[in-house]
């Protein structure tokens, strides 16, 4: 399994939710797992329901087993500062820089930097030893931006060291894109069975792979539970609407003459059955999509009573029994 696990899909689809269940999926056993955020939307916070993240490396759940999720919320400017520290020492001198203005011009006037500062925190979690030479993190999972950008965003630090052909910040483009084209490296895209967020997240897959970067699975969310197979619904297509009324009346739904309860009751059956089967229809024309993607694929239930703190520990365990960790 790749260290570095980078999560992106369509917006709505919920890409940050499956994103939070894979890092607790991934902590389980006394594995450690740092999710990072890079939109700087409060939206991990959320679903574990705390305060908002602050920069730095937060530990807000516990994982089956013992394993730690900790989290952590980049913001751009800091991570300038992290980043100025490093190479140029600049001690205070960084901070003033932050008053007059001066990180925020420059990310403002060099969009691509403020991409690399980003991928490039999440690379450094991934690198880092403690003392005794272990791992800090056995995994890091990214909550990334939208597929429409993904490829763009991981892709930035070429661009930069190409503008910048030696020096820290070619080193330290160069040093990230190691890690991304690495087999350290897997972008899972997630979507949902409807047809737009499937032909985005197959489009998302040629880009990255076209870029030569690693992609790793499909997830799809909020599946809903099959309530009548494809035998059922086509009996439902030659039902006659007496024989439904007196299978209604039958079970006790008001007597079978004109009219009569069951009666009524009839055409709602039958227009919800016909809804039921064009969903049905189009979820399996967009499941054939996915698995034509010849990539490892996923499914995550619609959860009936929403989604809160133990929903997502649900949704882990679900990835858990599908082999993902």
């Amino acid at each position: 399994m790749s260290r570095l696990q980078v999560v992106s899909g369509k917006g709505g689809t919920g890409k940050t939710t499956v994103a939070a269940a894979l890092a607790l999926a991934l902590a389980t056993a006394g594995k450690r797992t740092l999710l990072v955020e890079v939109e700087g939307r409060q939206g991990i916070a959320q679903l574990f329901e705390t305060q908002a993240l602050p920069y730095e490396e937060r530990k807000i759940a516990v994982a089956s087993g013992g394993g730690e999720v900790y989290a952590l919320a980049i913001d751009p400017e800091l991570a300038l500062l992290d980043y100025l520290q490093m190479f140029y020492k600049l001690g205070g001198a960084g901070r003033a820089l932050k008053k007059l203005g001066a990180i925020d011009f420059a990310t403002t006037i060099a969009p691509g930097l403020r991409d690399v500062l980003l991928t490039g925190k999440a690379c450094e979690a991934v690198r880092r030893k403690d003392k005794a030479g272990r791992f800090v993190y056995d995994y890091v999972v990214m909550d990334a931006p939208p597929t429409g950008r993904i490829t763009r965003f991981l892709n930035v630090n070429d661009e930069v060291a190409g503008l910048a052909k030696i020096g820290p910040i070619h080193n330290q483009a160069q040093a990230v894109m190691r890690v991304l084209k690495s087999n350290e490296t897997a972008v899972h895209l997630v979507t949902l069975l409807e047809e737009m967020p499937v032909q985005e997240t197959a489009d998302g897959i040629a880009e990255l792979r076209a870029a030569r970067l690693p992609v790793g699975r499909v997830m799809v969310n909020m599946v809903r539970p099959e309530v009548l197979d494809a035998d059922q619904l086509e009996l439902v297509r030659s039902v006659t609407r007496s024989s439904v009324a007196r299978s209604l009346s039958t079970a006790g739904l008001g007597g079978a003459r004109r009219g009569g309860r069951a009666e009524r009751l009839v055409d709602p059956l039958l227009r919800q059955a016909e809804e039921y089967a064009e969903r049905y229809t189009l979820e399996h024309e967009q499941r054939a999509v996915l698995v034509g993607l010849d990539l490892p694929l996923h499914e995550l239930p619609l959860l009936a009573e929403g989604l809160d703190l133990a929903g997502l520990y649900e949704l882990a365990t679900e990835l858990r029994k599908q082999g993902i960790a």
